[in-house]
């Protein structure tokens, strides 16, 4: 999407997540004034149940006369909404009704996109993203607009230190901003009253020591400072998830850290606001908010307790939640751990036409990929003999070509399967999203193929041999699978898939 392409709407409001950061702020405040400039009605809004109250972001705004303005009713239906550094309909943005919605975004795609929309996962900051557009449209910020931008993306990626894509170097290296301006903001992250917040929830800490995982209620607070204690306290040698919570008058808000591979901090997050808020946000660090409404319905010892009684029902809960997630599940690693075969069957693969593609042929060979499909996400970094399988209902899983020639009769022939939604690999250097489509064809399992499968009872992630760093999950019901000529080759199938691919042959001793 270009910026260009919006300019047919006269009224827009750009509206940033509730709680907005400062590549929220500054991202929102560059596409104000790109409107602005082309003569557009338009206003910049946040939501949500606090106005801003950080002090360093209190003080961006002030300082570079950011006209962002907290909205917590939009009483009219705006032509344009476009959602800015979150997207549209997912927990951390109040939502308003308008008769067009945008999205630009840097966070990873969670449900339906509108077709007007910019989302780069791979790129540090929405400021980023934002400033690449402008400089498409020949906009040139002026020196606070830099500064701004420049602050979001600083914020967004812990001082530049976590910087990865060079459109975010390239943005930090050319713009013009006020140095001070930025050392200034870098040193007012916490008041003195934020710190004792802070301090007094660390000193309540619980600390998990079998999960390596750490629970922390922090006093009423802005919710930006929830995110600097988890960050803070993840640097415990002997802490790799961390939950800070705290209670409010409309519910609970809390922000997750982790630093693990076996724990994604945004799949955590939904874990915890199952049936009573929202959650989500990026692998390494999320956050939440639990309704008080929701609360009270499933939890009768809350709707009439006063102030202490409340706190005691939500720290059990989370306590519980965070427990569950824990001990509940089972981990993997494929080539390490000894699978149990005891109570598994024999299972034959049935001949089938499914999908291949061979990335090399559309990506130079090295490059970080992240292929996306209903089930999720996979990362992984292309080959040669890279070839990514797509199964009968948009499954995919990354394997090569030897196998790929050894198991499957391959042809030339498109593979035109219609699915909810098509398989795209994003290239994570350039953030380039490319749909498999065109480049898959059919290939026909030859069948025979053995593998030996057992239903699972809990949830369980399976790091394969092919990837160590990204789990494959099941849930109750699914099948844990090992090939019977590889019992280093283990992985997880569908219950629903397993029944459509696989012919049952019967016990393991037969």
């Amino acid at each position: 999407m270009k910026l260009s392409e919006l300019l047919d709407f006269n009224e827009i409001v750009i509206q940033s997540h509730d709680n907005p950061d400062a590549d929220a702020i500054a991202s929102g405040y560059a596409l104000y004034c790109f409107f602005k400039e082309r003569g557009k009605n338009v206003r910049h809004i946040y939501s949500g149940n606090f106005k801003i109250s950080k002090r360093n972001l209190r003080f961006m705004v002030d300082k570079l006369g950011i006209p962002v303005e907290y909205e917590p009713d939009l009483d009219y239906v705006p032509e344009l909404l476009l959602a800015c550094d979150c997207q549209y309909g997912e927990g951390n943005i109040r939502k308003f009704e308008a008769k067009n919605i945008a999205v630009i975004d840097h966070h990873q795609i969670i449900g339906h996109l509108p077709e007007l929309s910019e989302v780069r996962p791979a790129v540090g900051s929405c400021s980023t993203i934002v400033w690449d557009m402008l400089k498409a449209e020949g906009y040139t910020p002026d020196f606070n607009l830099a500064t701004a931008l420049y602050y979001g993306l600083f914020m967004d990626t812990k001082n530049l230190s976590e910087i990865a894509h060079p459109l975010d170097r390239d943005m930090a290296e050319q713009l013009n901003y006020d140095k001070g301006l930025i050392r200034q903001m870098n040193n007012m992250n916490l008041t003195v009253q934020e710190a004792k917040i802070a301090g007094i929830a660390m000193l309540g800490v619980e600390v998990h020591d079998k999960h390596r995982y750490a629970i922390m209620e922090a006093q009423p607070c802005d919710p930006n400072i929830l995110g600097l204690i988890s960050d803070f306290f993840l640097s415990v040698d002997t802490v790799d998830v961390c939950l800070v919570f705290s209670v409010l008058d409309f519910g609970v808000k809390y922000s997750i850290r982790s630093c693990t591979s076996e724990v994604r901090a945004d799949e955590l997050a939904e874990f915890i606001a199952c049936g009573i808020g929202s959650g989500g946000g990026h692998t390494d660090k999320a956050g939440g908010s639990i309704a008080r409404e929701l609360l009270a319905a499933a939890e009768p010892d809350y709707a009439g307790a006063d102030a202490e009684r409340r706190r005691l029902v939500v720290t059990t809960i989370l306590r519980q939640r965070m427990h569950d997630y824990f001990a509940n599940t089972d981990i993997i690693y494929a080539g390490r751990d000894k699978i149990d075969l005891d109570g598994m069957k024999k299972y034959v693969k049935l001949p089938r036409k499914q999908g291949y593609v061979i990335p090399s042929e559309f990506m130079k060979p090295g490059t970080q990929a992240l292929v996306r499909s209903l089930e999720g996400d996979m990362n992984f970094e292309v080959t040669e003999d890279s070839v990514i399988m797509i199964g009968i209902r948009g499954e995919i899983y990354v394997s090569r070509t030897e196998v790929l020639g050894k198991n499957y009769d391959v042809t030339q022939e498109p593979y035109e399967q219609r699915f909810e939604y098509y398989p795209t690999v994003k290239n994570m250097i350039s953030g380039e999203t490319i749909s498999l489509r065109p480049y898959a064809r059919i290939c026909s399992s030859k069948g025979g193929n053995k593998i030996l499968a057992r239903k699972i009872d809990r949830t369980t992630k399976v790091f394969t041999k092919w990837n160590h760093s990204e789990y494959l999950k099941g849930e109750p019901g699914d099948f844990l699978a090992v090939k019977l000529s590889d019992p280093d080759d283990v992985y997880i199938i569908n219950r629903d898939i397993l029944g459509e691919t696989y012919l049952a042959l019967g016990d393991v001793d037969d």
